[in-house]
């Protein structure tokens, strides 16, 4: 056969194939595309006449760590009062629609639009971020559709979202949706909504308070205006009029006055609630990771991590605590966190002295809000330092320094960008080891930590320890150390407690487990996994520096931070301005973090924070210590000063040692003198460093010396020095056997 026919009959025998694999996949699509129609036909709208019974019947319950103590019942107090459409204000319908869906009078009930853009986001994203639901697909979900999660739910949903409309109108579908719609917590329709958060019926809804309702749609309980959040929700309401503007609803002068307006919402009711802030936390939490469909309708178990026991003393010391305080030092409110640092399990969480007091804002969580911690802030400078190769008696100078180098050496100021760090007292202590200091809160010689330690390798560990608020390293200076950027109260409280599992982060978690109304494991989060964040050695220097009562002594404040029987950790920290106080401290298996101020931000009477929160503080650990079992720190057997220069082990007077090594020659100078920062132990730059602070540091200390302090230089001063292995002492031979 020649070649030609050959290649004749390939082309027949494809084109016979392609011609069968083409009818088969056209009979293929007309089967299924039957199969589709005909359940299409058959697919029925359910019975609207029920509407007031929907599925929030299935009420999602909060319990504490025990799965005995009830701590909320979502749903057991359902208000809602049906209304019809006459009855609602023009103002809530429309912003409704402006935010929620624009097309509403003119789709068939789906966006084709909307549906396309978010598949492209799902598509692009990698996981379901963006909904593109109507509301009439919104309706047909809440009262119709089961919660499920899957492509033929969504494609039953826009089927009889295209159904209803057909059978009903636009109007009767909006009054469906307004009197359902979720506001958060117990609160469905606008009429309960209304009367809830503005004591008005739905008809006399103001313009600014229709944007509001709309602005809480989509995440009602994170944009709940009791809640931590006021100021994104205040953003959210100002884009729906901006939307009701874009739409025409409102003039350009409606949207500003509107915008201008303050509103006033009504304090937030009790209702049998224990623990709110942390209920609302978790809540808030469910909401962003499963929807707000799962906590109306899901007939969900959430076992929390909370210890309903020790919450119950924490709200009680904190609200007496904070009254105290606000008659002796003008600080009204206080929060509390109690975190288990071996899984970062939330055991108590109080987030104001009383969250239904309306007189300081209770209902916002202060353990949430960004403040400054002051030399709370300290132990990750140390901490930095430590690891990059000093140690707790390296010596530094509290001595007035200036540290900004666009400021001559010899201004004491701070104005005009000069910084000249005080203390607490407006006393200056001299040579001080970086344990006295920290433990004591001395500000010059941490400011000098920071800058050995740096400010971004120092922010970075303070990152992986938990602390998401701070921003890049160009945004602070070395006022970091003191308190500088902002934190917030339980991320703190999380990030000391790697310090106390020896190096180990665990996140946070208030959730232990999820069971769905059948029994079955939504999310189960009983093995947590911990992060790696700093050397064993490291974490368990600060822990001894920080536990260590005689370096902490002179500041008086073991009154509130010794236990006997109990080795603990402490920190305060009180900023400059006197707005904020803090201590956190922590055992091996607990760490307990408590803020005093003003939620309004007014300074408190001028006081250390030991003094203003260590009797909370105290108070608090003393109850709950027994309620643990008693460990210590551990404190590895190793030699971590032989071998270092003799500046890193708190000699300052000189590194020249006598000939038997007991002494050395007197010869004062600053610490950037005898090494590099970056390279503690190497060579000594001397009186050559190119280190920018150099000058600045050595001003200070010669001004000192020329006070008469010091030693008299060239006489032998006495030292004592760790044993020098496996290496030697800088300046002495070495021998190899």
């Amino acid at each position: 056969m020649s070649p030609r026919s050959s290649l004749r009959r390939i082309r027949r025998s494809l084109y016979i194939h392609r011609k069968a694999i083409i009818l088969w996949t056209l009979g293929a699509i007309l089967l299924l595309g039957g199969i589709f129609m005909v359940w299409v036909s058959t697919l029925k709208i359910p019975d609207l006449s029920s509407i007031e019974n929907r599925k929030i019947t299935q009420s999602l319950k909060i319990y504490d760590r025990t799965d005995t103590v009830l701590l909320y019942d979502l749903n057991q107090n359902v208000d809602r009062t049906i209304v019809p459409l006459s009855q609602m204000s023009p103002n809530v319908q429309e912003a409704t629609i402006a935010i929620e869906d624009p097309t509403f009078y003119e789709n068939p009930g789906v966006d084709w639009a909307s549906i396309a853009r978010a598949a492209l986001a799902d598509i692009t994203h990698f996981g379901a971020v963006e909904g593109g639901s109507t509301l009439t697909q919104q309706v047909v979900k809440q009262t119709i559709l089961t919660d499920e999660k899957t492509l033929g739910r969504k494609i039953e949903e826009i089927i009889i979202a295209l159904k209803l409309t057909r059978v009903l109108s636009k109007d009767q579908i909006l009054e469906l949706y307004l009197n359902q719609a979720p506001y958060g917590g117990e609160i469905y329709g606008v009429e309960a909504a209304s009367e809830t958060f503005f004591g008005v019926h739905a008809s006399q809804l103001t313009l600014p308070e229709a944007a509001y309702l709309a602005a809480m749609l989509p995440a009602p309980t994170y944009y709940s205006p009791y809640g931590s959040n006021k100021a994104e929700l205040d953003t959210r309401k100002n884009l729906v009029l901006e939307k009701m503007y874009e739409h025409g609803y409102i003039t350009s002068a409606q949207r500003d006055a509107a915008e201008a307006q303050t509103v006033t919402f009504l304090p937030e009711q009790p209702n049998g609630i224990q623990a709110p802030h942390f209920v609302f936390y978790v809540e808030q939490y469910l909401e962003q990771k499963y929807g707000t469909d799962a906590l109306q309708e899901g007939g969900w178990s959430v076992i929390t991590t909370l210890d309903a026991d020790l919450q119950e003393h924490a709200q009680e010391i904190v609200q007496q605590g904070a009254l105290v305080n606000q008659t002796k030092f003008n600080a009204s409110n206080a929060g509390l966190i109690a975190i288990d640092p071996t899984n970062g399990q939330i055991l108590a969480m109080v987030g104001s002295r009383n969250y239904f007091d309306t007189s300081i804002d209770g209902n916002f969580n202060v353990t949430l809000a960004p403040r400054q911690p002051g030399s709370a802030f300290k132990p990750f400078a140390y901490a930095e330092a430590f690891e990059k190769g000093y140690t707790p008696d390296t010596v530094l100078f509290d001595i007035p320094t200036q540290f900004s180098t666009t400021c001559a050496v010899d201004n004491l100021t701070n104005t005009n960008g000069c910084y000249s760090p005080v203390n607490y007292d407006n006393k200056f202590r001299g040579p001080m080891t970086m344990r006295d200091a920290i433990a004591q809160s001395i500000n010059v010689p941490s400011v000098e930590v920071l800058y050995l330690a740096g400010i971004s390798n120092t922010l970075s560990l303070a990152k992986s320890m938990g602390i998401t608020t701070l921003g890049d390293p160009n945004q602070y200076g070395l006022t970091l150390v003191l308190g500088g950027g902002e934190v917030t109260l339980l991320q703190m409280t999380s990030a000391y407690g790697a310090f106390a599992t020896d190096g180990i982060h665990y996140p946070t978690t208030a959730v232990l487990k999820i069971l769905d109304g059948q029994g079955n494991v939504i999310e189960d989060d009983t093995q947590p996994v911990g992060t790696d964040v700093m050397p064993q050695n490291i974490a368990e220097e600060i822990n001894d520096v920080l536990s260590d009562p005689v370096a902490r002594a002179p500041l008086g404040e073991n009154e509130y931070l010794y236990f006997p029987g109990y080795e603990v950790a402490a920190k305060t920290g009180t900023t400059n301005n006197y707005r904020d106080a803090w201590t956190i401290g922590y055992t091996p298996n607990l760490v307990v973090g408590i803020w005093a101020g003003n939620n309004d931000n007014t300074p408190m009477t001028h006081n250390v924070s030991g003094f203003i929160v260590g009797p909370m503080w105290n108070q608090f650990m003393q109850y709950a210590l027994p309620t643990r079992s008693n460990q210590t720190f551990t404190r590895s057997d190793i030699n971590t000063e032989g071998g270092l220069k003799p500046v890193l082990q708190g000699v300052w007077q000189g590194d020249e040692l006598t000939d038997n090594g007991t002494g050395v020659i007197c010869n004062v100078h600053n610490i950037l003198y005898w090494l590099n920062k970056d390279d503690p132990n190497g060579p000594s730059p001397g009186p050559g460093s190119t280190d920018p602070q150099y000058p600045y540091w050595e001003a200070a200390l010669q001004r000192w010396i020329a006070a008469g302090n010091g030693c008299t230089p060239g006489s032998t001063v006495p030292v004592t020095l760790a044993p020098a292995s496996p290496s030697t002492l800088p300046g002495q031979a070495t021998s190899t056997p």
